[in-house]
C-alpha cells in the first residue's frame, strides 16, 4: 500500500468541444444549435470539432463533413479561427503555470497538471482543480471538465466521466471499482478497432479485461497488450513533463479535386518537404525513417516507408525518397485525394547530421 506521502496528484484538464465552444461565446446566435466548425459540407473538409448538440446526431471530430451534413442536414458549419484558439490556448497554459511546473500540453485544448507539490503549496488537488475551471470560466467564459487522481491514466479517465463541465476524483480506493465496471471503448488507448476485437474476444467491461493473462493480451494484441494489461490495473508510471518528446514531423493535404497526374503529386510533395525541413530545423532534429502516405478516392488508405543510414532533414533527400515510394507505389495510373509525408526516428545529436546548418537571417 502506498503512503500517502507517495501518492501523486495529478490533474487532467479537458476543454469542453473548444473550438466550438469558443465560437459560441463569441456569437450567441449559435447557442444552443448544432454547431460544427471545420470544411464546408460540399468540400472535401473534415470536422475540426462541434457542439454537444452536434454530437447528439453522431457527428463527431475528424469526420468527413459531407457526411456529418448528411446526419444533420440544419447544422451551423463554421470555419475555424485558430489563431483565436491559439491566443486562448496560451491564456489558459498561463493559469496552469501558477499552480504548477509541471504541465503537460496534450493538445492545444488539454493538459496534464502534477500538483503533488505546487506553487500555491495546497494539499488538496480538488481544490486546485475546482480553482482552475473557476479561473478559466471567469477569465475566458469557458468551461473545462477535470480528472482527479494518482496517475495520469486514471485522471484521463476522470475528465471524461462528466462532461461537460465536470470534476470527478479517483482516488486510490475507488480505482479498481471505476475501471472494472469501465466499457472498454472509454479505456483511453482503446480506439473503435481494438474495442471491436475485444468484444469479439468477449472483453466488454474493464473487469473482462482484467480477466485476461498478461500472455494471452501480449498474443493478441502485441505489445499495445502490456499496457492494457497494467492499466486496468490502475498502474500507470509515466511522468507529467513539461517538454514533450517529439517522435515524428510530417506534412500532408487532401485534395479539392482528386489528381491523376504523377508530376503535379511530385510538385506538391515537394512543397511539403520543404516544409517539413523548416520545421525540422525549427525544432533541431534529424530523422531517419521517411513515409509517404497515399489515400484513395474509396478512402483506402497506404503508407510505405524507407529507413535511411544517416539521419536527414535535407528537402531533397527526403523528396527523393518518396517519389521513389510514390513510383513504386502507383503500379498503374489512378487518382488519389490525398498525400502526405512524415519522418520519424528523429535524432537531436547534431554530430550525426548530415550537413552544416545554414543560417537564415531575417
Amino acid at each position: 500500500m502506498k503512503s500517502e506521502k507517495s501518492i501523486r496528484k495529478i490533474i487532467h484538464i479537458d476543454m469542453d468541444a473548444f473550438f466550438a465552444a469558443v465560437e459560441v461565446r463569441d456569437n450567441s446566435q449559435y447557442k444552443g444549435k448544432p454547431l460544427i466548425v471545420g470544411g464546408d459540407p460540399n468540400s472535401r473538409g473534415v470536422v475540426a470539432t462541434c457542439s454537444y448538440e452536434a454530437r447528439k446526431y453522431g457527428i463527431h471530430s475528424a469526420m468527413a463533413s459531407a457526411v456529418a451534413y448528411r446526419l444533420c442536414p440544419h447544422a451551423i458549419f463554421v470555419h475555424g479561427r485558430y489563431e483565436v484558439y491559439s491566443k486562448i490556448s496560451k491564456q489558459i497554459r498561463g493559469i496552469f503555470d501558477e499552480y504548477s511546473h509541471l504541465v503537460e500540453p496534450v493538445s492545444i485544448d488539454e493538459a496534464y497538471l502534477d500538483v503533488t507539490y505546487n506553487k500555491k503549496g495546497m494539499k488538496s488537488a480538488t481544490l486546485i482543480a475546482k480553482d482552475i475551471r473557476n479561473r478559466i470560466f471567469k477569465e475566458t467564459g469557458l468551461t473545462a471538465s477535470a480528472g482527479v487522481s494518482y496517475n495520469m491514466f486514471l485522471a484521463k479517465v476522470a475528465s471524461d466521466m462528466d462532461k461537460p463541465d465536470g470534476l470527478v476524483v479517483i482516488p486510490p480506493d475507488k480505482a479498481k471499482e471505476v475501471l472494472e465496471g469501465l466499457p472498454i471503448g472509454k479505456f483511453y488507448g482503446i480506439g473503435k478497432v481494438t474495442e471491436k476485437k475485444m468484444q469479439m474476444l468477449d472483453i466488454h467491461t474493464g473487469k473482462d479485461l482484467k480477466a485476461q493473462s498478461l500472455e494471452e493480451l501480449i498474443r493478441h494484441f502485441g505489445k499495445a497488450g502490456k499496457y492494457y494489461y497494467y492499466i486496468v490495473r490502475g498502474i500507470d508510471k509515466r511522468e507529467v513533463t513539461p517538454e514533450r518528446v517529439i517522435k515524428s514531423i510530417g506534412n500532408e493535404n487532401t485534395f479539392a479535386i482528386d489528381i491523376d497526374d504523377i508530376n503535379e503529386m511530385k510538385e506538391y510533395l515537394a512543397r511539403c518537404a520543404e516544409k517539413i525541413e523548416e520545421r525540422m530545423c525549427k525544432h533541431n532534429v534529424a530523422g531517419r525513417t521517411i513515409t509517404l502516405k497515399i489515400k484513395y478516392p474509396d478512402f483506402y488508405q497506404a503508407t510505405r516507408s524507407r529507413t535511411i543510414k544517416k539521419s536527414t532533414r535535407d528537402k531533397d533527400i527526403i523528396l527523393n525518397v518518396v517519389c521513389d515510394l510514390l513510383d513504386e507505389t502507383l503500379v498503374k495510373k489512378c487518382s488519389i485525394r490525398l498525400l502526405g509525408i512524415s519522418i520519424s526516428k528523429l535524432e537531436t545529436d547534431e554530430i550525426n547530421l548530415p550537413y552544416q546548418l545554414t543560417l537564415k537571417l531575417e
